[in-house]
């Protein structure tokens, strides 16, 4: 156990005693794990299409966004673009999980525009912080990523300086930055990448996190502790991936602060 760890396990324990509503902007496809994660983990979730309402809980009674552009259409990036801007004037933070960025122009573009408005944290693979950074590197294939985490490292650094955001780069180590100091996660199993929407959720996930944190680099630190202690122990129990997927839950759901005191592989570089 190291400071990182116990920091970790102490925005769990925020989380679940603020019980974060996060508003979650996210894909067509994943709209059900993604709820099930935040309500297991002690979040509150919320999933809205219309402008104005999405103003109107913005403005009221929302602790988060997430604003994940996986299944994107014209109308919901305009949707989304304006809904960062409500955010930044409630002074709300936000996270974007920019899927498949890279791969495809307009998304790209979009992502881009959503920058502007700076998020609080940006979770993605190694693939989508490298095209986000304007880097050279791996594009995805599909949503997954064909590079790294350790790749995109001087990306996510460059990314996080220029956003003022934390970075959370995915993969089989984690990282998480702020441009200045560097935090990896080793924790998390590799059937969570054959389960459909585990990635996405996470960033809501890093949402009700940053409410629960002093800062987003904790926050991002925590994020991937967190998820990668539960499907570790998820993996052990079910090792296929239909009973996996609920048993993730569960352990989201029993996972105790202890617990991710104890099992946190946490370590700053």
């Amino acid at each position: 156990m190291n400071e990182l760890t116990h920091t970790a396990a102490d925005v769990l324990s925020r989380l679940r005693a603020k019980r974060p509503l996060i508003l979650s902007l996210t894909n067509n496809v994943v709209q059900n794990i993604t709820a099930n994660m935040l309500l297991a983990t002690g979040g509150v979730p919320v999933m809205l299409t219309h402008s104005e309402e999405i103003h109107d809980l913005l403005h009221s009674c929302a602790n988060g966004l997430l604003v994940n552009v996986g299944t994107l259409s014209e109308q919901q990036a305009q949707t989304m673009i304006t809904a960062v801007k409500d955010a930044q004037k409630a002074g709300i933070p936000w996270v974007l999980d920019p899927v498949a960025v890279g791969l495809l122009k307009y998304r790209t573009e979009v992502c881009r525009t959503l920058l502007q408005t700076p998020p609080a944290m940006i979770r993605g693979n190694a693939s989508e912080i490298i095209a986000l950074a304007g880097a050279e590197g791996a594009l995805c294939r599909g949503v997954e990523s064909t590079a790294e985490s350790a790749a995109a490292l001087q990306a996510a650094q460059s990314l996080a300086r220029s956003t003022g955001a934390a970075v959370l780069v995915t993969g089989e180590t984690d990282y998480a930055t702020d441009g200045t100091t560097t935090i990896t996660c080793r924790n998390g199993d590799e059937i969570m990448t054959r389960v459909t929407g585990v990635g996405c959720a996470m960033g809501a996930l890093a949402a009700a996190c940053l409410a629960g944190a002093d800062t987003p680099l904790q926050a991002a630190a925590a994020t991937a502790a967190i998820l990668g202690i539960a499907g570790e122990r998820a993996a052990a129990k079910c090792p296929l991936p239909g009973s996996f997927a609920a048993q993730l839950l569960d352990e989201l759901a029993a996972l105790s602060p202890d617990d991710v005191a104890k099992s946190a592989l946490l370590e700053q570089m």
